[in-house]
């Protein structure tokens, strides 16, 4: 078993090759093993990699660099206590690692789990009204029995109303930054990140230090919709970062719900215009929310242990179907067709009881997760 340690440091070291993006990076450990393997392979070896180029490939006569400046940056955050987390990591967000777009190293601040049995995405406009921050504490406020995590960009307006809302109900918080999370952005909400950070925390993919550029705002949005099981638009104009988030999580197939306002607000008009487009869902409740994703109010941790204790009573191909969609945190039937070796007609049939036993959900475009 390969050592935690230098597995965040092989796979930090290859994020910083550049043109090295999230299909290559997977492609490298899928086919290698490991980052750090990379480097062992032969020539030939290393060029059937899809996607891979001869100019990445020459990287390797050089990476000692790169392991240079991967070990400067690890000694930096843990002088800083800041966490750096590898996609191999047993602590990466599996719900990133599901998405096309994931990010190749997190930097995290604070006690922030990211890998929460619940987690609910909250967004809207900057320039939010009275009622947009009324309405964002009484959708958390509602949320309090299911006991989720809630994400947030600790921006001005609903962002940041979310965050204090979840402070103010014990709820844990994760804000997803733009900046790196040694300069928090904007700088007033600092004393709220400051009190994030026992219960929940920060996380960016932006190394420690570096500069703070505009497509960082667009481009943390991704990950706001990656690490939600649903996401919520409280108030959004026709144009803006909400909108985007929207987007995004809908691309990804997630949940998306949003509140219904004025007709004659422009703060209203992103959220109508995503219900008028069937990109979100109207959301009157947190029953909306409950029945979307098959929520119930009892304890999410007892709940998994006692559904995970129940496999043990199911035919062993139900037990197996069950791992693999564990494992892969969704999966398409094509896919578990081919690693379980079962034929359709029984494949469809087990999916079917194991809806029916409230185990899974079916979700668009063929695929499946655990409803815990």
């Amino acid at each position: 078993m390969s050592n935690p340690n230098d597995t965040i440091h092989h796979e930090l070291a290859l994020s910083l090759v550049p043109k090295i993006g999230p299909a290559i990076f997977r492609g490298i450990l899928t086919y290698a093993g490991d980052a750090k393997n990379f480097l062992k392979l032969s020539k030939g070896k290393a060029e059937k990699i899809p996607r891979i180029s001869k100019q990445i490939i020459s990287i390797r006569n050089d990476f000692e660099s790169k392991l240079k400046i991967a070990d400067q940056i690890i000694n930096d955050c843990q002088k800083k206590g800041i966490r750096v987390v590898t996609f191999s990591c047993d602590s990466f967000p599996e719900r990133l690692k599901n998405i096309e777009d994931f990010p190749l190293a997190l930097f995290v601040k604070g006690n922030a789990d990211l890998n929460p049995s619940r987690a609910i995405g909250i967004v809207g406009t900057r320039n939010c009204t009275e009622y947009g921050r009324s309405v964002t504490r009484k959708v958390i406020e509602d949320l309090i029995p299911y006991k989720p995590t809630i994400i947030s960009g600790l921006a001005y307006g609903i962002d940041i109303e979310a965050h204090r809302a979840a402070l103010q109900f014990d709820l844990p918080t994760i804000g997803v930054l733009g900046s790196s999370v040694d300069s928090v952005y904007p700088s007033v909400h600092k004393n709220t990140a400051k009190e994030m950070l026992e219960l929940g925390g920060l996380i960016s993919e932006y190394l420690p230090g570096s500069p703070m550029h505009p497509s960082n705002f667009p481009q943390r949005n991704r990950i706001i919709a990656g690490l939600s099981d649903a996401l919520i638009v409280v108030e959004a104009a026709i144009k803006g970062g909400a909108l985007i988030t929207a987007e995004i999580a809908f691309g990804y197939n997630k949940e998306v719900f949003a509140i219904p306002g004025n007709l004659q607000s422009p703060l209203s008009e992103g959220c109508n215009n995503l219900i008028s487009k069937m990109k979100a869902s109207i959301y009157t409740g947190v029953k909306n929310i409950e029945e979307a994703l098959s929520w119930s109010k009892e304890n999410p941790q007892e709940s998994r242990f006692n559904k995970e204790k129940s496999w043990t009573s199911l035919p062993s191909e139900e037990q197996e179907i069950l791992k693999l969609i564990k494992d892969k945190g969704e999966i398409e039937i094509d896919q578990l067709a081919m690693l379980t070796n079962l034929s359709n007609t029984l494949l469809s049939s087990k999916l079917l009881n194991l809806e029916f036993e409230g185990l899974i959900k079916s979700k668009p475009g063929k695929r499946y997760a655990l409803v815990f």
